[in-house]
């Protein structure tokens, strides 16, 4: 059975069921607003594929980020499936022969949402990614302790970056951002991706750009306006002790960077819900040299899967998003076979 978009029911939803859920799982967070996932709907399972033709190799060669992006997804879809009522049962890389399918979902029976979940659904529309200044205003240690709390669900560890380890994490940063910027490839993924004209589906739109950052500036954000003019901040600057948390793993590999995706969303959720703003230092991941340097500060026992900078922002536009039925994979529209990046606006 077919709704009036196209939709098939799925796991015994409506197809108008089944299309929500999949928009609300497009609203996840991914590098460069990329959004690298596909949908294969069936009567009994929602596949999670990964989009070869949306990788970007060199800026995550390993396909990682593209991954955690999937990750992310991965949680949205499962919040948005308790909603309408229906338990997800989930499998991570169920076959090993198709090297795009990330996740199976199956109906594991009837469930009811709660409070907190539903402060979490709610917040996948307004959630946003703030790459401006944050406010002055300090985050109450029972934020941060909830915000902790919530990756633990995900069996993930947070770990925040007290004032004894900011400049060495701020130098990690540098680095890293140094380094990539004497990358061609990382170059030419970064201008075809990002400062993007109003109305563009995809990528990140140079109003969703931070403001210029000035030379008493101790943090370094990347420059996503692509050279267009840039929103002005006359007289704030960015916070020099922002609060910052590195989301941790205890393994490495495929599945835990889908499990790091999950527990990332789950973090950024949180945050929203709590009326807290968010953005990513991707860099010192991104860069080899620099995350093996922050797994040895966190004590070697622990694999960094993201650094975050978390506070009280100003308002900032939602970001653009692809149609749901342009995440489907059908007949028509299949996984793409070609492995390739975006080279033009």
């Amino acid at each position: 059975m077919e709704g009036v978009s196209g939709f098939p029911a799925a796991l015994e939803l409506a197809p108008e069921q089944v299309e929500q859920v999949v928009r609300l799982a497009g609203r996840a967070p991914s590098l460069h607003n990329r959004q690298p996932w596909r949908f294969r709907l069936t009567p009994d399972v929602i596949e999670l594929h990964a989009d070869p033709s949306r990788r970007m190799p060199g800026t995550d060669p390993q396909d990682r980020e593209l991954r955690l992006g999937c990750g992310a997804a991965l949680f949205n879809l499962r919040l948005a499936l308790e909603h309408v009522g229906l338990r997800p049962l989930v499998t991570l890389l169920p076959r090993v022969h198709e090297p795009t399918l990330l996740a199976e979902v199956r109906r594991g029976g009837s469930t009811r949402v709660g409070t907190e979940q539903s402060e979490l659904l709610r917040a996948i529309t307004t959630r946003r990614t703030n790459r401006r200044p944050f406010l002055p205003t300090p985050v109450p240690k029972v934020h941060r302790n909830a915000l902790c709390g919530s990756v633990s669900v995900e069996h993930a560890w947070l770990h925040v970056i007290e004032r004894a380890q900011r400049a060495e994490l701020l130098g990690m940063v540098r680095r890293a951002h140094d380094e990539q910027l004497r990358s061609e490839p990382f170059r030419a993924e970064l201008a075809a991706w990002t400062g993007l004209r109003e109305g563009a589906p995809e990528g990140v739109q140079a109003s969703s750009a931070g403001p210029t950052r000035e030379a008493q500036d101790e943090w370094v954000l990347r420059d996503y306006s692509g050279g267009r003019e840039r929103p002005r901040v006359p007289g704030k600057d960015f916070e020099d002790d922002p609060l910052t948390f590195v989301l941790c793993t205890y393994s490495q590999g495929r599945q835990a960077d889908l499990e790091a995706g999950e527990a990332l969303q789950r973090l950024l959720l949180t945050a929203t819900s709590l009326g807290l703003s968010s953005s990513m230092l991707s860099q010192v991941i991104e860069v080899r040299e620099t995350r093996a340097e922050l797994r040895a500060m966190l004590g070697g026992t622990l694999e960094p899967q993201a650094v975050l900078r978390i506070g009280y922002g100003t308002p900032v536009p939602p970001t653009p998003r692809r149609a749901p039925e342009e995440l489907l994979i059908t007949g028509s529209n299949p996984v793409p076979d070609v492995v390739g990046t975006r080279t033009g606006r």
